[in-house]
């Protein structure tokens, strides 16, 4: 996952071939990357139910985008950030998906304060 998403980066932004690809698109895929097990460990551990593998690849990709924004970016407003994932989830994925996605990224918000102190423990 860390080599797809490093050459992602790498030719997003040095292959004129490419389409463009707006700044915070960017600092959302890089940021992601920076914290992709993390990620991943929340994810598995309150999606109740689910794991990585089962749950409808759609969804899996808008929470890690969701969760990266909404625990480590203060850009966007916490429920600009789930509702924009939720939208995301009723375009693209199942009719279940977006009560799932609420669910969880609201789980998140809710954690949002303790998985900042976690967080800033491990990096001191």
């Amino acid at each position: 996952m860390q080599t797809v998403l490093a050459d992602w980066i790498r030719l997003a932004r040095t292959d004129d071939r490419q389409p463009p690809v707006s700044e915070y698109t960017m600092q959302l895929v890089e940021g992601y990357a920076q914290y992709t097990d993390r990620i991943d460990e929340l994810i598995s551990t309150y999606a109740v139910g689910w794991t990585l593998d089962r749950m409808p690849v759609v969804d899996r990709n808008i929470l890690r985008l969701g969760a990266y924004e909404l625990v480590w970016e203060d850009d966007t407003p916490d429920a600009v950030v789930i509702d924009e994932a939720v939208q995301l989830a009723k375009e693209f994925s199942t009719d279940d998906s977006p009560a799932f996605v609420n669910g969880l990224l609201g789980r998140f918000k809710e954690l949002k304060p303790s998985l900042r102190r976690e967080q800033s423990g491990t990096e001191a």
